[in-house]
């Protein structure tokens, strides 16, 4: 049975030191508290819904995140055209297309991994060129440029939020709860 890679150590952002320094490890922290919240889970587990009605998946999650990693620091941040990965004109597709007919979560799982690791990578490159906090992306946001400080915040609560619904997912699959 292919479970879920272990959880990556996650860091505690410092307590102190500079402004840059704090949001990019808050953003780490998300990062690698989301994928402790899969780890150790078969796909069949990921793919588990909140509730029969609902779209909401770990899988899902995990999809989602891939996608708004690629949207906010390849496409406005960078200002560099870019597919999506799973969202479609369909809201919310990246959720609701996990399970569908013909879909194989024993394989599409490590490459749904794969591609939320390569988008994060991505990311951390583009910020990493930028200047500054202050600087302006590329690209717009319903025609308006961004400051890299507004992403990583808006990043953070991002995760933030899917968090709080992926630690509601993982107890409700086997129990697990924590930070």
């Amino acid at each position: 049975m292919t479970v879920f890679p272990p959880a990556p150590t996650r860091v505690v952002p410092p307590f102190s030191g500079g402004e840059r320094a704090a949001v990019e490890a808050w953003l780490e922290f998300h990062r690698a508290t989301l994928l402790a919240k899969c780890a150790g889970l078969t796909p069949g587990q990921l793919g588990e819904r909140a509730l029969p009605e609902s779209a909401l998946s770990l899988r899902g999650l995990l999809r989602h995140l891939t996608d708004v990693e690629r949207y906010w620091f390849t496409r406005v941040v960078a200002g560099r055209e870019a597919p999506t990965v799973y969202w479609t004109d369909e809201e919310d597709a990246e959720f609701a297309g996990v399970g569908a007919e013909g879909d194989d979560p024993v394989s599409a799982v490590p490459a749904e991994l794969a591609a939320f690791t390569a988008e994060v990578e991505a990311s951390r490159a583009i910020a990493a060129g930028q200047g500054s906090l202050d600087d302006l992306s590329a690209g717009v946001r319903y025609g308006e440029q961004v400051t890299l400080r507004w992403v990583y915040l808006h990043m953070i609560e991002e995760y933030a939020r899917h968090n709080g619904h992926a630690d509601l997912l993982r107890e409700r699959i086997d129990g697990a709860t924590g930070d």
